[in-house]
């Protein structure tokens, strides 16, 4: 039996799998489509995600094939600069296409030993007290004790677990495509920046083979969204839009994608979990998709490897859903705001002209950008420190940093004291003895995904505190 079967091989899948892997756990990662996908709809890391990659060590490989752009606020398309003070070693924005961030996390997951299957497409599921039965559309099946759901925002694995999505549906439709032009890019460009805002966007494609990205409002939302536009209803839009179709021609790809928000009912339902756009879906607005269903896996993973290697405690892997669809649910309000600050209605136009007034402030400037950016999450650990419950930004220790000891996906003890210890857990959390400049704590406990579990100095509290998130002792 499989310990775990992942469908979709997307980000957030290949990023589940990648950390199952780094505790051992066997991963079976399934995707229906036959190769990889060239559609970019994704690009860029916020500092949160930047931060996960810092923390594996795959940090070089992307700032490689990426772009750092400063980090400044952008929320509702309203421009203020990145404020002074901002809780991150990572203070910019990685434009990145998602095709190059699924191609690192491939090999990342890959080189741990995750195998991918392509072209298996899931059409049934049943389970037990035992396990999970997915049922393959050539009548095959396989076997695993657990199943995670990131086949995205149509997911077939939430309808099959008949889990509700409520939200609103699409009301706005845009068509997105990639291809090459019959004109001069800065005509291009130009015909693009004359038309309606923001109802033609053009630039150059990600893949940098001579084609161009184009996205395009449509009239009316389609019916069935999953039938991708034809070339000729994409250049009519453009005829529409923009006056000419710019003699587009040799397309590359053709989608569509709208505006709807929905939130699933639940991210569980026994033995089968849901993770990124599978349980959400938002506008593109702020760029958060791909980086919640990034940071999504990288709070599942380690909780779902403990479960199967036997010592999580009783109600670990139900702190997922408890920690994370609160976050997907702040990030879908804080969608809906700025689509509403979109708006060219004299009201929403009243409340923008306001923010953009406190925005001005430097905490509303701080406050937006940890919203957007995901380094203001705090998950609610009770009463205590002010580090509690938040993730631990990078810091520099005597000995290094903080962040080039967490590529193991264990937990981490930082003890500026010398006088502590983990015994009993020292195969569940690194002790690491250092000191920092940068932090006004005696010691922490940091779970695998960074997040503060614990500040002090005091032994016994220690030992009181380790067992909540990484089970019984082993003495």
């Amino acid at each position: 039996m499989i310990d775990v079967i992942v469908v979709g091989a997307g980000p957030t899948g290949l990023m589940l799998s990648a950390e199952l892997r780094l505790h051992g756990v066997d991963v079976l990662l399934l995707d229906k489509d036959t190769e990889p996908t060239r559609q970019v709809r994704a690009l860029g890391l916020h500092a949160r995600s930047v931060e996960i990659m810092d923390q594996r060590g795959l940090l070089d490989k992307f700032l490689a094939l990426g772009t750092r752009y400063p980090l400044r606020n952008s929320f509702a398309g309203i421009f203020k600069p990145q404020p002074e003070r901002i809780d991150t070693a990572h203070t910019y924005l990685l434009g990145i296409p998602q095709t190059a961030t699924e191609r690192l996390l491939t090999e990342h997951a890959v080189a741990l030993g995750t195998e991918i299957r392509r072209g298996c497409e899931v059409t049934g599921l049943g389970q037990d007290d035992a396990g999970v039965t997915a049922v393959l559309a050539d009548g095959s099946e396989l076997r695993s004790r657990y199943l995670v759901g990131c086949d995205g925002g149509r997911s077939t694995v939430r309808k099959l677990l008949g889990i509700d999505f409520p939200g609103e549906p699409a009301k706005i439709e845009w068509l997105l495509g990639e291809m090459e032009v019959g004109v001069s890019a800065e005509t291009a460009s130009a015909v693009a920046a004359a038309a309606p805002k923001p109802a033609v966007q053009f630039g150059p494609s990600p893949h940098d083979d001579g084609a161009y990205r184009f996205v395009v409002r449509t009239e009316d939302v389609a019916e069935d969204r999953t039938v991708p536009p034809s070339f000729e209803e994409f250049k009519q839009r453009l005829r529409t839009l923009a006056g000419t179709d710019l003699g587009v021609h040799s397309p590359r790809f053709l989608s569509r994608f709208g505006d709807g928000t929905r939130l699933a009912q639940r991210y569980r339902e026994g033995r089968v979990l849901l993770a990124g756009d599978s349980a959400h879906i938002h506008p593109p607005l702020g760029g958060q998709g791909l980086n919640l269903g990034v940071q999504d896996a990288f709070n599942l993973g380690w909780k779902l490897a403990a479960e199967i290697d036997g010592w999580a405690p009783a109600d670990l892997l139900d702190t997922y859903e408890t920690e994370r669809r609160p976050v997907a649910d702040d990030v879908l309000n804080s969608v809906r705001a700025q689509s509403e600050l979109l708006s060219a209605e004299p009201g929403p136009q009243a409340v923008r002209r306001l923010l953009t007034e406190l925005m001005d402030l430097e905490d509303v400037n701080r406050y937006l950008i940890e919203k957007v950016t995901a380094i203001g999450i705090r998950y609610d650990f009770g009463e205590g420190h002010e580090l509690l419950g938040r993730r631990l930004r990078d810091i520099g220790l005597k000995q290094g940093r903080l962040y080039d000891r967490m590529h193991e996906g264990r937990g981490l003890l930082l003890d500026q004291t010398g006088q502590l210890s983990v015994a009993g857990w020292e195969n569940r959390v690194d002790h690491v003895v250092d000191v920092s400049e940068e932090l006004a704590a005696p010691a922490v406990l940091l779970r695998p995904d960074g997040h503060v579990a614990w500040v002090g100095d005091d032994q016994q509290e220690l030992r009181d505190h380790l067992p909540r998130w990484f089970g019984a002792s082993t003495d």
